[in-house]
């Protein structure tokens, strides 16, 4: 018999609050500068489904992606509504700033002082 739900650790769920949609986008916020192959191996997707997921984020307008030497720079258009009609009339940004910080201001440990 399988243990219950109430019975299996938590390490063991198989689901998660955001897509892997999401989960490109929060890696894009946290890092505009990150490569496929990072964004792959922290959300657990191949490297061609990172790219894929980047390919739709860019088609959408949510993402802007841009060449700096031989790397891709990206920048999110935080004032987009997010997609599901359950979550609108909400912004990107609004998500990526609970989610990730996107767009808080940090203070770095020598202005903290």
């Amino acid at each position: 018999m399988s243990p219950s739900r109430e019975d299996r650790p938590a390490a063991q769920s198989t689901w998660t609050f955001l897509t892997n949609h999401g989960h490109v986008l929060v890696c894009i916020a946290q890092d505009p500068g990150i490569r496929g192959r990072d964004i792959a191996e922290r959300v657990g997707i191949t490297e061609r489904a990172a790219q894929a997921i980047i390919a739709d984020l860019v088609e959408a307008g949510y993402v802007k992606r841009s060449r700096v030497g031989r790397r891709n720079h990206y920048e999110i258009d935080p004032e987009l509504p997010v997609r599901h009609p359950v979550e609108q009339p909400h912004k990107i940004g609004e998500l990526l700033t609970a989610v990730a910080g996107y767009g808080v201001k940090r203070r770095s440990s020598r202005t903290a002082r």
